[in-house]
């Protein structure tokens, strides 16, 4: 217990020294800021569930001695519960089937599971965070727009009594009627990202430091719960929904859309097995993504059809070919 205490102590002190090392303002201090989710996702894999809450309170607890007490229930609400949660999920198993004369096996929380998990938390921490902008659609936008306005102003160097100016004769009230529709939901989106990246890399942690208790998992036969697409629809649905409502629901739609570009890398990680250029198709789907963007929508449309026909099953010739976490679904 006093090891877990230890542990826990020690990765919410790392946590909220890389929270806080965006304070410095240097480039680097991005990239650590992103981090913060790890020290959590760590303890709680790599030890367990138990380390990783302690992790994530501590961590809040120092933020909110320093900075202020709005940064305990931040950190909690953005970083800190979502970190145990998937956490928690990752160790989460079963007893499975086992038929006569059959070691008992352990049943795994699916991995796909996780990811629309990650998706879901991501989207309420953001919409969580509209009280701090106002209480309705109209004072939630303004004070958007003019946080945007405030920093496209310190950029150009714009006094506050004078008008917006952008170089190249952009429309400044255009840009930021764009910023206010699309930023709110690629906040969501990046912050789903950010959790499922840091729990990807927990979890190779854990495993290169044999502390990773569960098997690694195949993440080229990853599918979704068959409630996913319903989800998906439900949350595009939304969006056309007035105020508040179709705000939130651009946060579930960003996060569960995401989610099936995840999904369909891993159709494209699966069904090329078998391809003797598997590399270079690899090599220049990622190239695509990291370069281009855009080509996410083509791979998550491609998530929502292996959902519907299976397009692995078929690659291969047959699921007996394929490795499948069907049963978990």
């Amino acid at each position: 217990m006093v090891q877990i205490l230890l542990i826990g102590f020690g990765a919410g002190l790392t946590s909220a020294l890389l929270f806080a090392s965006l304070a410095t303002g240097s480039a680097y201090s991005v990239a650590l800021f992103y981090l913060t989710p790890l020290p959590i996702l760590l303890a709680g894999i790599a030890w367990n569930h138990l380390a990783g809450a302690i992790a994530a309170l501590t961590a809040a607890i120092l933020l909110g001695a320093f900075l202020g007490l709005w940064f305990v229930l931040a950190f909690l609400i953005g970083i800190g519960a979502p970190s145990y949660v998937l956490a928690y999920l990752a160790l989460l198993a079963r007893p499975a089937e086992a038929k006569e004369g059959e070691t008992q096996a352990l049943e795994w929380y699916p991995p796909g599971r996780i990811v629309i998990a990650a998706s879901l938390m991501a989207a309420t921490a953001t919409a969580l965070s509209i009280p701090a902008f106002g209480f309705d659609a109209e004072s939630y936008r303004g004070a958007l727009r003019s946080a945007f306005e405030r920093v496209l102003r310190a950029q150009t160097g714009t006094p506050a009594d004078q008008p917006l100016t952008l170089p190249g004769n952009t429309d400044a009230a255009a840009l930021l009627d764009l910023l206010v529709i699309a930023m709110p939901p690629a906040a969501a989106a990046l912050n789903f990202v950010t959790l499922l990246f840091n729990t990807w890399l927990a979890g190779r942690i854990a495993r290169t430091s044999g502390r990773l208790a569960r098997p690694w998992p195949d993440l080229g036969a990853l599918r979704f719960p068959k409630q996913a697409p319903t989800l998906l629809a439900v949350a595009i649905a939304g969006t056309f929904l007035p105020g508040l409502g179709g705000i939130v629901a651009g946060f579930f739609s960003a996060t569960l859309f995401l989610a099936y570009a995840v999904l369909g890398l891993a159709v494209i990680h699966g069904a090329s097995r078998a391809l003797p250029a598997r590399q270079f198709l690899l090599t220049g789907v990622w190239l695509a993504v990291f370069l281009l963007g855009w080509p996410l929508l083509l791979i998550a449309m491609l998530g929502l059809a292996d959902a519907m026909i299976d397009i692995r099953a078929r690659v291969a010739g047959g699921p007996k070919n394929l490795p499948t976490n069907r049963p978990n679904e």
